[in-house]
């Protein structure tokens, strides 16, 4: 394999130069001659704007070798799908600019194991308490458009200033070992999030994110690039200030046959997550062998504490909510400041969810506030004031807990209630559970009305 170090095409690598004609003139040669590796060499922090991988290139980022996106717009181009530039996907957030962006790009790899640093500091107006107000308009840091045959090897990907690593209809994925080091108070800064992709394996990363840390969905403005399905994630330790894994809430084709194993979550938002704003299925859903902790946080961020998560709820008065079915939880221990929460806001749309040898463990230790559910993005009150339960099922059918188990800490606030609330749930099976409501004397463990 050939290698094309981009100082031999004239990258200074002095952090101030930017050596983006230099890296672009490396890939573009190393494509045209058939492939190879395009080398970020030790010794430099190269400063770059939009780059473009092409078929069979590897990107190579050397210990000790830095590739640092610029904090300048004129220097990102905007990114086209299906030849339209792209629309916005949350309110006053421009999303269309990219940092290492690829079209239709087989056969490509991003590898080594140096830094690829986002510069998403470049990119804050104003620090407030607990979270950065960010200009409008800041890159992805990946942004991959329908390609297949696609690696990410090792690399430390850090400080994004928006998502970090966006696939969208993409084919034929691994991400292995791999670390992305965001900030935890940068908004929307994502770790890895497959939109609309199919046949991807991702294990043993480590991301700290200021957003969801591994997100699927099906975004409305990249096309249609069919079901997001066929996806394992193994063997990752998260830290979110949202939710660690996540499937949805962009939901605008199917998502399906997906499963999660053997990760552990510490000190975040959410621990598992589903979350269905739109009109189309989520199903065949797999969680297992997950430890969990989950705490409060301020309410500029979603989530609150809840260590299993599953909502339904439309974003906008004018959308309607899909089906989320045949979902399983096995071997989860959960600690967090609250607890178990499936909701729909409206009955019919929840089927089949099974929770089996799950201990969920309840205690308050933050001063943040509590008793209040988090149904956001959604019409009307997102945050409804409301008694917190280990388990609590809104609107749901078929619902199984076989060898559940709820413990209460030390530290019980008044609105902590039952073990088990239950809320026109049909078809609930309840095996071998075992644990007493927060405060016995006054709530039952079990309540199903």
């Amino acid at each position: 394999m050939a290698d094309y170090n981009i100082r031999d095409y004239g990258a200074v690598g002095d952090a101030v130069t930017k050596d983006t004609h230099a890296i672009q003139a490396a890939i573009d040669t190393c494509t045209a001659s058939g492939g190879g590796r395009v080398i970020i060499p030790a010794g430099g922090t190269f400063l770059s704007g939009s780059i473009e991988l092409k078929n069979n290139v590897e990107l190579y980022v050397e210990r000790g070798g830095i590739l640092e996106a610029s904090g300048e717009e004129a220097d990102f181009v905007h990114m086209h799908v299906d030849k339209k530039q792209m629309e916005n996907v949350y309110p006053n957030i421009n999303q269309s600019i990219a940092f290492i962006i690829a079209y239709d790009a087989k056969n490509i790899a991003v590898t080594g194991s140096g830094i690829i640093d986002g510069g998403g500091k470049k990119y804050i107006l104003e620090e407030l308490p607990y979270i950065y107000r960010m200009q409008r308009m800041r890159p992805f840091t990946f942004f991959f458009i329908g390609g297949s045959n696609i690696d990410f090897h090792n690399v430390t990907i850090r400080d994004g200033a928006l998502w970090t690593v966006r696939l969208s209809g993409c084919e034929d994925v691994l991400i292995d070992g791999i670390r992305i080091q965001n900030d935890l108070k940068l908004p929307n800064s994502d770790g890895i999030d497959l939109d609309q992709c199919r046949n991807v394996r991702i294990s043993n990363c480590h991301i700290v994110a200021g957003d969801d840390c591994i997100c699927l969905k099906a975004c409305d403005n990249t096309g249609d690039f069919g079901p997001c399905e066929n996806i394992t994630v193994t063997g990752c330790t998260l830290v979110s200030t949202s939710t660690a894994l996540m499937v949805g809430c962009e939901a605008h084709t199917p998502m399906r046959n997906v499963v999660f194993d053997s990760c552990t979550i510490q000190s975040s938002n959410r621990g598992l997550g589903i979350h269905m704003s739109h009109e189309s299925v989520i199903e065949n859903i797999i969680f297992s062998n997950i430890v969990i902790e989950t705490r409060l946080f301020d309410t500029d961020w979603w989530g609150r504490a809840e260590p299993i998560y599953i909502c339904l709820a439309p974003w906008e008065a004018t959308d309607s909510i899909g089906h989320v079915r045949h979902v399983r939880f096995s071997n989860i221990l959960c600690k967090g400041e609250n607890g178990v929460f499936v909701y729909a806001s409206e009955p019919g749309h929840i089927h089949d969810v099974f929770f089996d040898n799950v201990r969920m463990e309840m205690n308050k230790w933050t001063h943040w506030e509590g008793g209040r559910q988090d149904i956001r993005p959604c019409v009307g009150e997102g945050l409804p004031t409301y008694p917190n339960s280990a388990f609590y099922l809104h609107n749901a059918s078929e619902v199984t807990l076989r060898d559940c188990q709820v413990a209460w800490g030390e530290n019980c606030p008044e609105y902590y209630h039952h073990a088990l609330e239950a809320i026109n749930v049909h078809h609930l099976k309840i095996v071998h559970f075992d644990g007493l409501s927060a405060q016995p004397d006054h709530y039952a463990a079990v309540w199903e009305h």
